[in-house]
């Protein structure tokens, strides 16, 4: 049987570290890279980064949806050739299309990106709860079906969301730690003792966890970080920013990477690849034997 989504991101974490490689072909970045502002341009632009971070021995690589969905339906075969060339790599690709609704509606989202076979098959896809955690619970147990994963939002680091995230429920708790509970029952019902949830977290690298009341939380599910790079968060800083979760962390450089452009890129992959410290174990030690948290 394949190994859950939850394992094999954990075991590409101890293998090849936590560097996640977003594919966003910003309009900016077509121009850097002399490429047309067209679907041809963004497959070409992914298609690269893909071999590059293939080549340098990343772990994951994270299309951004958006910048292929606005060249339409050519943007959409633009991206499944995106998606099929990074599976036919060891790369874990997340598909970061942040997908929530309701009923049968995020049920043909599940099955439209985690269907085995199916044209924008990816190994995981970033979900909104804020419709409520049980509008993607039906997508979860889909992920969990079919050896894929979610990412759900929880905490992110955009401004807009801190009064939202932060608000109180009853029980003293946030919305995001809300989240976080609900998803965290999900993945105890569904995973067998000491194995990683499939359906993890998107908390930013520069969210402050006691001031967006957020904890620790069991079983261990990866964290999908934005903030790395561009945004200031700094690979040394992983375990001071993430705690005894850390070596659950999949860190996302987007533009820190992608503005070295098509010929450099696969020696800055390799280079930040090797600037976050070994993951170890959530809750236990790190490769050298030093205890976590």
């Amino acid at each position: 049987m394949t190994d859950s989504f939850g394992q094999r991101a954990r075991a590409a974490i101890a293998r090849r570290g936590p560097l996640c490689v977003g594919i966003d072909p910003h309009a900016s970045l077509l121009d850097a890279w002399g490429l047309p502002r067209s679907a041809d341009g963004a497959r070409a632009f992914g298609l690269r980064v893909v071999e590059a971070a293939a080549a340098a021995g990343a772990a994951f690589v994270k299309p951004q949806v958006s910048f292929f969905e606005r060249y339409g339906s050519a943007g959409l075969a633009a991206l499944e050739d995106v998606l099929a060339a990074a599976r036919a790599t060891d790369l874990l690709v997340i598909a970061d299309a942040k997908r929530g609704d309701i009923g049968s509606t995020m049920q043909a989202y599940a099955e439209a990106w985690l269907t085995p076979g199916s044209p924008l098959e990816a190994d995981a896809l970033t979900v909104s709860p804020y419709l409520g955690v049980g509008a993607v619970a039906g997508t979860i147990d889909y992920a969990y079906a079919n050896g894929k994963g979610v990412f759900v939002l929880a905490a992110t680091s955009n401004p807009e969301a801190r009064a939202l995230q932060g608000a109180m429920l009853p029980g003293d708790r946030t919305v995001a730690q809300g989240v976080i509970d609900e998803v965290s029952a999900l993945n105890a019902a569904h995973g067998a003792a000491g194995e990683w949830g499939s359906a993890g977290f998107v908390v930013g690298a520069t969210v402050d966890w006691s001031e967006a009341g957020i904890a620790p939380y069991a079983p261990v599910a990866p964290i999908l970080a934005p903030g790395f790079g561009a945004q200031g968060a700094v690979p040394t800083g992983i375990r001071a920013i993430f705690g005894e979760m850390a070596p659950a962390v999949i860190a996302s450089e987007s533009r820190s990477i992608l503005t070295a452009g098509s010929a450099k890129i696969e020696g800055v992959i390799a280079e930040h690849a090797r600037a976050y410290p070994a993951a170890g174990e959530p809750g236990g030690a790190d490769a050298q034997g030093n205890p976590r948290g």
